[in-house]
């Protein structure tokens, strides 16, 4: 349960500061031969700030619910 808590946690706070998640990918536009265009298409996953901030909350009750349970 530690590790769901911190996890929920990292992401709520990585969604929170940046809106999301975005990467590059190579996408082929042309192939004739030896002659190749290629085009770099970004794509985004947004996150949006109230789900961020659940995240976080669910993820320090995670952590104080595991600690609780412990002692």
């Amino acid at each position: 349960m530690k590790i769901l808590g911190i996890v929920l946690i990292v992401v709520g706070l990585f969604g929170l500061a940046f809106g999301g998640i975005t990467w590059t990918h190579r996408e082929k536009v042309v192939d004739l031969g030896a002659v190749e265009v290629t085009h770099d298409k970004h794509e985004r996953m947004p996150l949006p700030p109230i789900a961020g901030g659940v995240a976080v909350i669910v993820g320090i009750t995670v952590l104080l619910a595991g600690r609780r349970g412990m002692a």
